[in-house]
């Protein structure tokens, strides 16, 4: 997760200064969501307009904010926050969200309020994925989080989802590369994208390069309900990889051939091949910012999948890049990392630590022409 002071999507050489993050600022209004400002119901103020953007991805699995000032080739972090609620918990088997799971989320939506509110943030764009879409009282949270909160989230498609997810991530991509197959594995569901062509600019917008993209029904939430996530053998593994393989098919069908291009590689962004990069490097606490932007080769990737599958439930979730939240979706999202590998043989895999809420605020920010005019006026 990105860290306070960190400047994100920043394509200049390591060490270029960004601007130094303001202090939150008494005037400006707290943000309700969608882009707009808004006023907290519950705690109404009157301000006048900041700098900082907020960004907001509640998932299947969990609850994501940024809160981020714009920096001259990029943005820079001034809050984060990330707590897995599971959401989504149960969605397997039936198709309504759980009252445990709405009360947890809740209560990591209200942390995430006082958050924005304690940054000034401005602009915010609050948005719910794959469990809100699929569950049968998804409308009814979403009412219930606007009425007990004030906050407005804004449950997007599949289309939307994966275009946010190539946004947040694409700036890593090899620019040499003449195709990327980006994707980002979730709790519920799986994005997948093709871009086509050399980056001219990391500013850019990348969805432009979009050649094709899916969004695949499984997530390592709903993978590991169906198949169990504790104990598998490496005949439950293969079940769960032929499950996806057979998702993944009209996707490889359409772009298959890019895996032929010079300089083709894979760019993941998801805390299965995060995960995976942090066991790579041994790390003994996860650190982002070693992780985010690091490259595995094919063979390293398929060592510590082999590893994960002969490591017992209580060791990976001892491990300090999974931990006990994880332990048991771990290896469903290499299950998923999987089919996507042979389907998309690389010699390269680019790990992100960065997504759909990156993605949000490089569009609320080029919406606002920031780098344009060098930040809001």
């Amino acid at each position: 997760m990105p860290v306070k002071d960190e400047v994100v999507a920043q394509p200049e050489p390591p060490g270029q200064n960004a601007p130094v993050s303001a202090p939150p600022s008494p005037h400006a209004p707290p943000c309700h969501g969608n882009g707009r400002p808004w006023h907290g119901r519950h705690h109404p103020r009157y301000f006048q307009n900041g700098h900082s953007y907020a960004a907001l991805d509640l998932g299947t699995n969990n609850c994501r904010l940024l809160v981020a000032e714009p920096a001259p080739y990029g943005f820079r972090v001034m809050d984060a926050f990330s707590r897995i609620v599971r959401l989504g918990e149960g969605l397997g088997f039936a198709n309504r969200l759980s009252e445990a799971a709405i009360e947890r989320t809740i209560e990591a939506l209200r942390i995430c309020k006082h958050k924005m509110e304690h940054r000034s943030a401005s602009r915010a764009r609050l948005v719910a994925t794959e469990a809100c879409r699929l569950a049968d009282n998804g409308a009814a949270f979403v009412a219930r989080v606007n009425d007990e909160l004030g906050m407005e989230l804004e449950v997007v498609d599949r289309r939307t989802e994966a275009y946010l997810a190539v946004t947040g991530c694409a700036a890593l991509a090899d620019p040499r590369a003449h195709a990327v197959v980006i994707f980002d594995i979730g709790g519920g569901s799986t994005e997948i994208a093709c871009l086509d062509g050399k980056a001219a600019s990391p500013l850019q917008d990348p969805t432009k390069r979009i050649r094709a993209w899916d969004s695949l029904p499984v997530g390592v939430v709903t993978l590991a309900e169906r198949h169990g996530g504790v104990d598998v053998t490496r005949a439950a593994f293969e079940a769960m990889v032929e499950e996806v393989t057979d998702l993944l098919g009209p996707f490889e069908l359409a772009v298959g051939s890019a895996a032929y291009l010079p300089e083709f590689h894979l760019l993941g962004t998801s805390g299965t091949v995060t995960t995976v990069g942090g066991i790579h490097l041994r790390l003994p606490r996860y650190d982002r910012r070693r992780v985010d932007g690091m490259w595995m080769n094919d063979s390293d990737v398929t060592k510590v999948i082999d590893d994960l599958l002969d490591t017992p439930f209580d060791q990976r979730a001892a491990n300090p890049c999974i931990g006990r939240d994880r332990a048991d979706l771990v290896l469903a999202g290499c299950a998923i990392l999987e089919a996507i590998r042979r389907a998309f043989p690389a010699d390269r895999l680019r790990i992100a630590d960065r997504g759909l809420r990156e993605g949000i605020l490089m569009n609320l920010m080029r919406e606002d022409g920031v780098w344009r005019r060098g930040g809001r006026g």
